[in-house]
């Protein structure tokens, strides 16, 4: 009866230990308490007797606690049309935790099934399945446990060996300390804790980036995402972002060289947008580049524009990374029978994907990559670029993710991608956080969430390539692919021996 009401216990705790790891993301952006919850649940899997039922069940149990906390931003979008989509809310944000879950579900199930006594098997079986999860059905790999390190030393990192070989060196550290031996074991344990409280508490150790001699002004309407299309408002977001465009330089003796205006800053679809186009050139002596909706063959895409400086049209790029159930609908024919459709595309017809990843040619300036929203998210994405850009460019709309651990955790995101490549990133946001990041992840110059206005940040210069930027995830697959059939054949053979 002890042990069974253990067992129960440590089921009960699970999902806790999981809020209480959530506290490393933003808002809170506290790494230990993440790393905390990690170690806990290492030492809960080590003390949990079973099979692979009761140990995915654990780990589900886990996962739902932590994904419950940190995508509790996910109600937000269903806010804004409460009388269409508000009944959604509860069953979007309880159903996408609890399948996020199930990954790390399959983790510990996986551990105990191909190593029932290997504590460190869980690293390397939830570092594959965080892999999975970037990639499987379009991939959803917000939240992961290496977004709560951008800005720490351990963060650095992400150049290295990126992301998700970030995840696997945080699992691999927390099974190691939740190891039983004897007492010069536990002394080295207690120098790795000491080691990785400094690692996950120290801001990174660089020098000021050094700067280029361009300034880029980053514009900021802050339209609610319930104003943006409201024949009654989006007249008056879009002449504040014309002010804004054409306002003196805020640096004295430095006018910017390029403006960004947010993801769909304009309410008209770009074939009926000349006019506003003819404003918007009039406005600035320089290219400007925004988001806009744009029709084709009777298809929608969520694009971004540069324009030169009549207004017209010099180069286009379609975003290709939908997000689903927001831009588009899998099976939309079936979904749309119900009355369920995209959120965020007009007329609730979805968005198509367009080809892939591109550069545009932005002159003195260089090539830049542009990221519209969601697509900041995935580090293949960026690495998809076909050549190396002098610096990385996201437009997003993030009124769609609320006013607090939404907006935060996607700016965590893009930080990371800078890291990653070793390059600066310019962010304009509609209603925040705009921002220009330094190749180290350093914010050096912001507008504040849910303000309007506009930044003028001198561009910051790219390092050399990094490890990451030039490797990707590939080697990391090989390992863990190797690792995970090494460890299935044992067990076979094991098997095969009994």
């Amino acid at each position: 009866m002890t042990e069974e009401l253990a067992r129960r216990g440590r089921f009960l705790l699970a999902p806790l230990a999981g809020a209480i790891a959530a506290f490393g993301q933003a808002p809170y952006d506290l790494p230990l308490a993440l790393f905390a919850g990690l170690v806990a649940a290492f030492w809960l899997y080590r003390r949990q007797q079973g099979g692979t039922g009761r140990a995915a069940l654990l780990g589900w149990g886990f996962g739902f606690g932590y994904f419950l906390h940190a995508l509790q931003w996910i109600v937000s979008p269903f806010m804004v049309d409460v009388a269409r989509h508000g009944w959604m809310a509860p069953f979007a944000l309880i159903l996408l935790a609890a399948g996020m879950a199930l990954f790390w579900g399959l983790a510990f199930a996986a551990a105990r099934w191909l190593a029932p006594r290997r504590v460190w098997v869980l690293a390397v079986t939830w570092a594959a399945v965080e892999l999975l999860r970037a990639y499987i059905f379009t991939g959803f790999p917000w939240a992961m446990p290496a977004q709560a390190l951008v800005g720490v030393v351990a963060g650095q990192g992400l150049a290295w060996i990126g992301p998700y070989a970030l995840n696997l060196w945080l699992f691999a550290i927390a099974a190691l300390l939740v190891l039983r031996g004897p007492l010069p074991q536990r002394v080295g344990q207690a120098a790795m804790a000491l080691s990785m409280a400094l690692l996950l508490a120290l801001p990174p150790q660089a020098p000021p980036a050094p700067l280029t001699d361009n300034v880029l002004r980053l514009v900021q309407p802050n339209a609610a995402q319930r104003d943006k299309w409201n024949p009654d408002r989006f007249e008056f977001y879009f002449r504040r972002q014309l002010d804004y465009t054409a306002a003196a330089p805020q640096i004295a003796g430095a006018a910017p060289d390029l403006v960004i205006w947010p993801e769909t800053a304009i309410p008209w679809a770009l074939d009926m947008a000349g006019s506003a186009l003819a404003e918007i050139g009039a406005a600035s002596d320089v290219p400007v580049v925004l988001g806009v909706q744009r029709r084709e063959n009777m298809r929608y895409y969520n694009s971004l524009v540069v324009l030169d400086a009549t207004g017209a049209v010099d180069q286009l790029y379609d975003k290709h990374h939908l997000v689903p159930f927001g831009e588009y609908m899998p099976m939309g024919d079936l979904m749309a029978r119900f009355g369920i459709h995209g959120l965020a595309a007009q007329e609730g017809n979805g968005y198509s994907s367009g080809p892939g990843a591109e550069l545009l040619d932005l002159g003195a300036l260089g090539t830049g990559l542009p990221l519209i929203c969601y697509e900041a998210v995935f580090a293949h994405d960026v690495n998809a670029a076909p050549e190396r850009p002098s610096f990385l460019m996201q437009v997003t709309n993030d009124a769609w993710f609320g006013k607090a651990a939404g907006p935060k955790q996607h700016l965590a995101q893009a930080r990371m991608r800078a890291i990653e490549q070793g390059l600066p990133m310019a962010r304009a946001a509609n209603t925040g956080i705009s921002a220009m990041i330094d190749p180290w992840g350093r914010v050096t110059a912001s507008l504040a969430l849910n303000t309007e206005g506009f930044v003028d940040a001198p561009l910051p210069k790219p390092l050399p390539p990094t490890l990451y930027s030039r490797s990707g995830d590939l080697p990391l697959a090989l390992l863990l692919g190797l690792l995970l059939a090494g460890l299935a054949l044992r067990r076979r053979r094991a098997g095969n021996a009994d």
